[in-house]
């Protein structure tokens, strides 16, 4: 398998560098150089407003928590400033057709979106935790009028840690230290084959039913695993089952404001050959609500019964 980790010597120092590249270029291309170059070109917008984000999550009182009305996602002052920065910087880099979030996207086959996320893991940027991330991801249709997330760059700042993958181009974990050092590692799952003596991880809402469910689900299975985690945000605990810090995530209501997330992670999950998909194994859908379970991939067949059972329990007790 190609990866992403190293860009190609011999090319020019504008392109490796990521600068000046044609992104329909490069998601149209077999070239996978200039595909890796977009990837890293788009991973420098994510850094410089990351850490801007960063800057204004160290100053002390500066953000507030609001939502716009009940059942919405909940933001902070910086979020707007953090989206209108990405939105010019991407659109920089090519405008595409647009972006996703904006809704009522065209589906013609070939058609690509950006769809971006200024602040995955508002709760935890504003209690200063350092599990918080800025994600990137491009959508494209393919010529059953399906989308997919084809690329994704997923940055936590604060932790001094960022994923980047292509499609077809394998995925990294670029890690900073303080000193300003940087290692550059391919992404690779876990070997854990059941449940027993695993390290599981899952989300849940500020919703209350929704968060029911998670723990409900997240009690189905305690006794087995080693350990099960709560830390989030959705982004950043995908990417660490694709580098094997987990074995598997589940969560079992993402909204349509997680998509960009999501969208981003799941190129990484894929990449490095995890699994990500819905509770019933069916493909996630990038214009609405999903419930969304990711594995290594060899102990998916064991937890998805447990995910199913709680599904259909959680049915009943509605009823």
């Amino acid at each position: 398998m190609t990866n992403i980790i190293n860009p190609n010597p011999s090319m020019p120092s504008s392109q490796r560098e990521g600068e000046g590249v044609d992104a329909e270029r490069a998601l149209n291309t077999s070239d996978t150089n200039l595909l890796r170059s977009l990837t890293f070109e788009i991973s420098t917008v994510a850094n410089h407003v990351g850490d801007r984000a960063l800057r204004s999550q160290l100053r002390p009182h500066g953000n507030q928590v609001k939502q716009e009305e009940p059942g919405a996602a909940l933001t902070t002052d910086v979020s707007d400033d953090i989206m209108h920065m990405l939105r010019a910087e991407v659109s920089a880099i090519d405008p595409l057709n647009g972006f996703w979030e904006d809704g009522g996207a065209d589906l013609t086959p070939g058609n690509r979106y950006w769809s971006l996320c200024p602040l995955d893991g508002t709760i935890n940027y504003l209690r200063n935790l350092s599990e918080w991330t800025i994600t990137i991801a491009i959508l494209e249709v393919n010529e059953s009028r399906q989308v997919y997330p084809v690329l994704g760059v997923v940055y936590a700042p604060a932790l001094g840690l960022m994923y980047l993958a292509a499609r077809g181009e394998g995925a990294i974990r670029v890690r900073h230290s303080p000193q300003g050092d940087e290692k550059r590692e391919a992404v690779i799952p876990s070997a854990t084959k059941t449940l027993d003596g695993s390290v599981i991880c899952f989300g849940m809402s500020y919703f209350p039913e929704e968060s029911k469910l998670a723990l409900r689900t997240a009690a189905s299975i305690a006794g087995l695993p080693a350990d099960i985690k709560r830390i989030g945000p959705a982004s950043l605990d995908l990417c660490k089952v694709a580098d094997g810090t987990y074995d598997a995530y589940f969560e079992p209501a993402l909204h349509s404001w997680d998509v960009p997330a999501v969208a981003a992670a799941t190129v990484v999950v894929w990449e490095a050959q995890g699994t990500l998909e819905r509770w019933d194994g069916a493909q996630i859908a990038w214009n609405s609500d999903n419930d969304v379970l990711a594995t290594n991939g060899v102990l998916r067949d064991e937890i998805c019964g447990y995910l199913r059972d709680a599904a259909k329990k959680d049915e009943a007790i509605a009823e």
